[in-house]
């Protein structure tokens, strides 16, 4: 059994007119670095990899501390074993893809990996690949070498920053899937940094969402995509509860699948995943409709009683209400809606969701327990 990989980040650091101000942890898995533009992501990557130094604080990383101010520690780059795969895949171009890869096994430690060249091969779907040079790679196999290369270098940690920036839509999800695999068959903590909200929901264990600098929130993806209070940060218009189901069964006459949760069951378009699989759905409130009564004879499918929780505040055209069906759902309807339907806290109501807009962009594979190759 691996032991579960910690990370733990207090720092501090000045860089012209932007301050950057984070602390947070993270029990191993996947971490995401989410928040717009000029929030602070890149370069708090950079102060964890070495690329640049905070002006006070701490890091660790399974419990090993590669930046203390108080300490006087600072461990160099080459000694800090972090991978870091970057929007570009910077692979050397005079090289092949397995003399790129063997690059990355240069830097690894003299001990035994838990997964060698054939394995990373194996996992990133590689072996066509390695006689090619980079010039004849698309996008995504490019940066599929790239994050090859990163591993055979047996990180500690493994650094990816919008790793799919460069990427187009139709490798995305190629790529996607693949990391993916990553985070569940290696024992490596990985740090993902992204604009992109489905990537987040898809990916990450913890979520750390930064703002100006500042961590404004950290935790489980699922309770983070819950908070009304998030929703600026978070992006409203695709704002949304997060679910973690299990797949129960298939329809094969009609093309759906039957998701449950909190022993509820969500219609979804057929997937081609296997029963039991644990998944991770994306429900966003703009999909979801209320009513003070069970509607009869509708198209819906999805029709769950429910509870207000919790009503954001709001003088626009629109309000988010969070309601309790057995576990969090966010719900957008027009504030005229709000009155007429007289819906105060505790009032009970039943939430309504297409089957056909939860669509495979909207869920991914939820995280597994690691295991060694």
């Amino acid at each position: 059994m691996n032991e579960t990989v910690s990370m733990s980040i207090d720092i501090k650091r000045r860089l012209g007119d932007f301050s950057l101000d984070v602390m947070f942890s993270s029990d191993g898995g996947l971490t995401a670095f989410f928040g717009r533009s000029g929030s602070g992501k890149t370069s708090l990557v950079n102060l964890i990899a070495g690329l640049d130094t905070p002006d006070t604080g701490t890091i660790e990383v399974n419990g090993m501390t590669l930046f203390s101010a108080q300490r006087g520690i600072n461990i160099p780059i080459e000694k800090r074993r972090l991978g870091y795969v970057y929007q570009d895949s910077r692979l050397f171009p005079h090289l092949n893809v397995r003399q790129n890869l063997n690059y990355g096994a240069r830097f690894a430690p003299p001990v035994k990996s838990r997964h060698d060249f054939d394995d990373i091969v194996r996992l990133l779907g590689l072996v066509p690949l390695l006689n090619r040079q980079p010039s004849t790679l698309s996008g995504g196999e490019k940066q599929r070498v790239a994050i090859g290369r990163a591993l055979l270098a047996q990180p500690r940690l493994l650094l990816m920053d919008e790793p799919l920036a460069s990427v187009d839509a139709r490798h995305k999800e190629e790529i996607l899937s693949f990391i993916e695999n990553l985070r569940d068959q290696l024992a490596i903590p990985i740090v993902y940094v992204s604009h992109a909200m489905e990537e987040v929901i898809r990916l990450a264990d913890t979520l750390v969402i930064l703002n100006n600098g500042t961590a404004v929130a950290s935790g489980r993806v699922e309770d983070l995509m819950s908070r009304l209070d998030l929703r600026p940060l978070t992006g409203r218009y695709e704002a949304g509860a997060v679910l973690n189901a299990t797949l129960k069964g298939h329809d094969d006459t009609y093309h759906l699948s039957e998701l449950e949760f909190s022993n509820k069951s969500l219609w979804v378009p057929r997937l081609n995943v296997g029963i039991g699989a644990a998944l991770r759905v994306r429900v966003r409130a703009r999909d979801v409709s209320l009513g003070l009564v069970r509607p009869e004879k509708t198209s819906l499918l999805n029709i769950f009683e429910g509870t207000v929780m919790e009503i954001a505040e709001s003088q626009g055209a629109q309000v988010e209400i969070l309601i309790n069906i057995g576990v969090p759902l966010m719900v957008r309807i027009t504030r005229k809606s709000l009155v007429e339907l007289n819906l105060k806290v505790g009032a009970a109501v039943f939430a309504m969701i297409k089957a056909a807009a939860i669509d495979r962009h909207s869920m991914g594979i939820a995280a597994q327990k690691k295991r060694e190759l």
